[in-house]
């Protein structure tokens, strides 16, 4: 069903935002398909049906504010991005030492090693896990981690168990689990941290989780507000415990 824009509106400007409104069905799709999520699992997620949603998609009804708002929650991402085809992603991106711009939350410091943005799934950054943090808080979040130790003592309490690990261990584990990162010793605990905030596709499946992170989605885009990446469109070269202080 397509919606009549006013009389007399310019006819470039009426065009832009019909393909606006176009492209919003497509770009529920690949967001929905991104995270292997049926019409079903998002119908739940979202609290629309599945009727209503497989209707979006397909382009055969328009979107309330309201379901915009709750859709563009449900998927992390800003509202306007919802009514934008996906653009191709930058085959590559640089990001040179000293561009990022490191930043502290939750009593953690970390450096950014990507500025992609919404282009791609996976977000590396580095992670000081001070030993003088205090507390106790978990966090869960849809997604799964992996993190690598580079240098100090670190233990990882994961849904109320514990590993102790040393540098050069890595753990990989479904973030909606209640987690926690805890320096232990002398010295603070270093860490190399990749997220995705889409879960595999031989995760059990569970019921959405309320989003409760160390370091906000946001914060992660928004990291170089002086220096842009630079981005190199060459694929590849052709040469060759509880006492314990807490993240």
């Amino acid at each position: 069903m397509t919606k009549k824009l006013p009389a007399g509106q310019p006819a470039a400007l009426a065009e832009q935002v019909q393909s606006q409104l176009s492209s919003f069905g497509t770009r529920l799709r690949e967001l929905r398909r991104q995270r292997g999520w049926t019409l079903a699992a998002l119908a739940c997620r979202s609290g629309l049906s599945k009727a209503f949603v497989s209707r979006l998609e397909s382009g055969g009804r328009q979107a309330s504010v309201a379901a915009a708002l709750t859709l563009s929650r449900i998927f992390n991402v800003s509202l306007a991005s919802l009514f934008e085809s996906e653009p191709a992603a930058e085959p590559c991106v640089i990001i040179r030492a000293g561009e990022a711009a490191a930043r502290s939350i939750n009593g953690l410091t970390y450096v950014p090693l990507s500025n992609a943005g919404h282009f791609f799934n996976l977000q590396p950054i580095k992670v000081t896990v001070p030993r003088s943090r205090r507390g106790q808080e978990h966090y869960h979040h849809d997604g799964e981690e992996w993190i690598y130790v580079l240098s100090g003592a670190l233990t990882l309490s994961l849904a109320g168990q514990t590993h102790d690990l040393k540098p050069g261990d890595a753990a990989h584990f479904d973030s909606r689990r209640p987690h926690r990162l805890i320096a232990r010793g002398e010295d603070d605990a270093e860490v190399l941290l990749v997220a995705s905030p889409v879960a595999s596709a031989g995760a059990a499946p569970q019921a959405p989780v309320t989003q409760h992170r160390a370091i906000p989605l946001a914060g992660l885009q928004t990291f170089f507000p002086d220096a842009k990446p630079r981005r190199d469109r060459t694929l590849f070269a052709k040469t060759k415990n509880p006492n314990r202080k807490n993240i």
